[in-house]
């Protein structure tokens, strides 16, 4: 039986956390994308429903493959185990995910 390859993927959008489980990550053909296909989802073996799980399930509904970023990219881990896909808040306080600051052609910060 072989193995099946498992990646999570975390990443930030509109100020949120994104934790997703895909079979296949790779550089897109799109510079300056990480292309993420196969997106995987726990099964419905209990009663209790996620409902963050639920929400990325309905975002996420009918797509392919999805294009994220590279800037936008926390961590991609090879997993042996899936885990529960969630979107979390990103505030101050969260610790220490930063979005990756924003330049102009020029190297002026725009927020200056």
């Amino acid at each position: 039986m072989s193995k099946k390859t498992l990646y999570r993927v975390i990443f930030h959008n509109q100020g949120k956390v994104y934790e997703i489980y895909a079979r296949n990550v790779h550089s897109a053909g799109l510079f300056g994308f990480v292309e993420v296909e196969k997106i995987v989802f726990g099964e419905k073996s209990s009663m209790v429903v996620d409902p963050s799980e639920e929400n990325l399930k309905s975002e996420f509904s009918g797509v392919a493959r999805t294009y994220i970023p590279m800037h936008a990219v926390i961590r991609i881990d090879e997993v042996n185990r899936q885990g529960n896909a969630k979107i979390t808040e990103m505030s101050a306080r969260s610790g220490n995910v930063m979005p990756f600051p924003l330049y102009t052609h020029g190297g002026e910060d725009p927020r200056s």
